[in-house]
Formats: C-alpha cells, sequence, structure tokens
C-alpha cells in the first residue's frame, strides 16, 4: 500500500516550512501543557530539566485531546537524533519532538516536523543563560545553538525553545540571554517580542546558518509555579 503524499520523494531530506498557524497552535499547546504539568509536586524550581520536560510533554499530550489538533500533532517521546543523513550513528536526543501527520502525508517525512528544546532559565544567573544559548564544550553543543548549527532541525525553517523560569519574570531571562549573545557579538540574534503571539511569555529570535537559510525559533518562557509569567 502506498502512502498518500503530492508530491514524489526525493533523495535527501526535505525542508520543512511551518505556517504561522500551526506555529501558534504548537505555542498554545506547550501553554496548555504547562497548565497542567505545573501543578505536579515534582515541578518546582530545584527540578531536573528532564523531569520537567517529562511531565510538560505528558500535559500536553492532554491538552491535546478533544482539539482539532489532536487528529494532526502527535507528541513524540525524546527521541535520539540524527543532525544529519550522513552521520551513521544518533548525535543528539531532541527533548520534546513533534509529528504533523499532514506534512507527513504531504512528504513522506518520518523525522519529526518541529522540535522543542527545554532549558531551566533565569536572567540573573549567568550560567543558566549561557546554557540557553549554547554552552559549548567538545562534542557538545547546547540550546539555541543546536539548532544554529543544524545539529538540530537541520532541514526545518523553525524551531523551538521552552525556558523553566526557576526565578525572575520572561522579561529578565531575556535581557540576560541577550546580554550574553550581545558578549558574543551576536547582536542580530536578540530575543525580540513574538510576531504571532502577544502575549509576554513568547518571543522570538532569527539565527544564520551556514546551509540552509536562517532558522526562525519560538520561544515560551514558562513560569514554575503558574501557568506563565
Amino acid at each position: 500500500m502506498k502512502l498518500p503524499r503530492d508530491a514524489p520523494v526525493t533523495i535527501g531530506r526535505r525542508f520543512i516550512h511551518l505556517q504561522h498557524k500551526i506555529v501558534t497552535a504548537i505555542l498554545r499547546t506547550v501553554e496548555a501543557g504547562w497548565a497542567l504539568a505545573s501543578q505536579w509536586p515534582d515541578v518546582n524550581a530545584d527540578a531536573d530539566e528532564v523531569v520537567i520536560t517529562e511531565q510538560l510533554r505528558e500535559g500536553m499530550r492532554d491538552a491535546l485531546r478533544g482539539t482539532p489538533w489532536s487528529k494532526n500533532m502527535i507528541v513524540l517521546p525524546g527521541t535520539e537524533s540524527r543532525s544529519r543523513q550522513e552521520v551513521p550513528l544518533p548525535d543528539g536526543r531532541t527533548d520534546i519532538p513533534i509529528l504533523l501527520i499532514q506534512i507527513f502525508l504531504r512528504s513522506g517525512e518520518h523525522d519529526p516536523h518541529a522540535i522543542i528544546e527545554c532549558k531551566r532559565i533565569a536572567g540573573g544567573n549567568s550560567r543558566l543563560c549561557r546554557k540557553y544559548v549554547g554552552l559549548r564544550r567538545k562534542y557538545v553543543v547546547e540550546g539555541i545553538d543546536r539548532f544554529q548549527t543544524g545539529k538540530y532541525a537541520g532541514n526545518h525553517s523553525t524551531g523551538f525553545m521552552v525556558g523553566y523560569l526557576v526565578a525572575g519574570s520572561a522579561a529578565a531571562a531575556v535581557a540576560g540571554i541577550n546580554n550574553y549573545l550581545n558578549g558574543k557579538k551576536r547582536h542580530d540574534e536578540n530575543l525580540k517580542r513574538s510576531n504571532l503571539v502577544s502575549e509576554s511569555w513568547v518571543w522570538g529570535s532569527r539565527h544564520p546558518r551556514s546551509n540552509p537559510p536562517p532558522i526562525e525559533i519560538h520561544h515560551a518562557f514558562l513560569k514554575i509555579g503558574s501557568a506563565h509569567c
């Protein structure tokens, strides 16, 4: 049996561009999922990122039930990933990958169509700000730079990040992140207010890549203890 799709499969990975309505739906699912996840006692400022992310993932799945997007969006478990097809073994592990049925049927692309990277963050904590951007060590790239280098979402036009606010506000976290970016002379990559969601918990940024074109990242800052800040 052949899977229905409106374009032939070609050699190599297809470039995936998400429509604004899909980006907004993902952000709203994060918001609704966090409203559920943040109620659990193991979601607290001292908790490990992995523990919090597991609860967010479950919250997003629960929030999708009964919504129009439940038939198109699948919140996958964290999975090992290859940054490029020629890499023989997985060289990364995604936090929250998302599969979109319409894109799968159209392109036949089995890999996730959106990736959410999750980090603890506080504007006054320079170490967390460095890690959010991409504290680079030998063979290790974190945060924003996983998208910027193509380690994550190498064939995507859009990426997503969640910042778990362990202290302070979204604005303070953004100021700390931008301060670190500016210190690295990456002024054009500063986070700015979202052009899709008006609330203060969502921000956006744009980052150059050698190939393919620049990637847009949508940042959701989630305050531990409430749905958002």
